[in-house]
């Protein structure tokens, strides 16, 4: 019964397996978990409302900052980071085929977070419960469903001195997320804990950040980009408790709608709701393909935040539940007679975090010369063989050598790949 490692031979380690069962020196603390308090907030007005929300540093564009990594990598994506023919709607969700070797997969992997700084400093218990029903709420509307997903904590807390109200913060956290995870039916595999988040005075807020995987088929996952001007809009809500947190029935039979009707083809696009609400889901939605939207005159409380909700674009013939209002030709947000121009939100969008990860390079003042090439005869292989036969060099530090073969197969080519192998000299003769 003890641990023994040996290298070269020798033995290296030697250890008793009842010392590490022990975990070594136990240790204690006393945790207080002080009353949980909730985020108080005031509806805004409508024009108000939007150009903050635009602006806030929370919901505003962060195109610059995922330009900075390359998403295509792997040929494998199903959504683009940025949705829409302009590209603009930010995903909810990244969905991505499982790479098989010599064949195609037909099923996704998908992953989203849930995190809101705001509430989990008021209540770090309702926060991490919200954090998880919002993680999943995002694959609902991606269509990849809930049932069957995993989870995976993230958590960052201000340095432990001792103090027993220090440690209620982590412990209220960890019981909200546990409280979701029992309501939801998914368990969390594995994580990340810090107790460090502290300079001086200055502390981080109650972290936990919520990311929800599951597997799906691809055909059933959808985007969350407007599609069509004229379409009904839905919003989709769960019952909530009195603690402000959803009703874990409603929520789950929510999640089983929604899915449902994307796997019907009656949803064509669906938004989880957020920090800015219904306003934020159809600014955001609208922006792919510039789109505008008319809140029906008896939409209220259009910036609350309704984690576990939805704003649902029905396809056309499908019966629209709980409207919201209708998607427009004219690129504009209206309520009651008011009107906002949806560029003008987009301008402040995109401002806000331009001078940090800035989208549009520096204008030089030289003009660009231009190349012309034509050629009227089309070109024609000199090799005449049925299946053209391709060569494949894999060189120290390339990638993405499986997608090329998988490209040139499709095409009709026959591959054959060769691994450059440059670790001693006798390797590269």
């Amino acid at each position: 019964k003890r641990l023994v490692m040996r290298w070269n031979g020798r033995v290296i380690v030697d250890v008793s397996r009842e010392f590490l069962n022990s975990n070594g020196a136990p240790k204690q603390a006393t945790a207080l978990v002080e009353a949980q308090k909730t985020l108080a907030e005031e509806e805004p007005a409508f024009a108000g409302g939007l150009r903050k929300m635009a602006g806030d540093l929370n919901m505003c564009s962060r195109r610059g900052l995922c330009e900075r990594f390359d998403s295509t990598n792997g040929a494998m994506g199903l959504l683009m980071p940025f949705g829409g023919r302009r590209q603009r709607t930010p995903a909810q969700a990244m969905a991505s085929l499982l790479p098989v070797r010599g064949a195609e997969s037909k099923t996704a992997s998908v992953m989203a977070y849930g995190f809101d700084p705001f509430v989990m400093e008021k209540s770090p218990y309702i926060g991490a419960y919200l954090s998880v029903v919002s993680s999943m709420a995002k694959l609902v509307a991606s269509g990849a469903g809930w049932r069957g997903a995993h989870l995976t904590f993230q958590e960052y807390f201000q340095r432990m001195t001792g103090e027993a109200e220090k440690w209620g913060r982590p412990m209220a956290a960890l019981l909200g997320a546990l409280m979701a995870q029992l309501d939801l039916e998914a368990a969390a595999i594995g994580g990340k804990d810090s107790m460090s988040g502290s300079f001086e005075q200055m502390h981080v807020p109650p972290t936990l950040v919520s990311f929800a995987v599951a597997a799906c088929r691809a055909k059933n996952i959808i985007s969350n980009e407007f599609k069509r001007p004229g379409a009904e809009v839905g919003l989709l809500l769960p019952e909530y408790g009195e603690d402000g947190l959803p009703v874990a029935a409603s929520l789950r039979a929510l999640f089983d709608r929604v899915t449902e009707g994307i796997c019907r083809g009656e949803i064509a696009s669906a938004q989880a709701l957020g920090m800015g609400g219904a306003a934020e889901a159809v600014f955001k939605m609208g922006l792919g393909n510039r789109i505008g939207f008319a809140f029906d005159e008896g939409a209220k409380d259009l910036f609350g935040r309704c984690y576990g909700g939805f704003v649902v674009e029905y396809a056309a013939g499908a019966k629209a539940e709980h409207l919201l209002g209708r998607t427009t030709e004219d690129y504009a947000l209206t309520y009651c007679g008011e009107r906002v121009d949806s560029a003008e939100l987009e301008s402040i969008y995109d401002a806000k975090l331009e001078d940090v990860f800035p989208v549009r390079a520096a204008q030089g003042e030289e003009k660009v010369e231009a190349f012309r090439f034509e050629r009227n005869i089309p070109a024609k292989a000199s090799v005449k063989i049925a299946r053209p036969r391709v060569l494949i060099p894999v060189f120290p530090g390339t990638n993405c050598e499986y997608d090329t073969e998988r490209a040139f197969q499709a095409a009709g080519a026959e591959t054959e790949t060769i691994v450059v192998r440059n670790l001693s000299a006798k390797d590269v003769q």
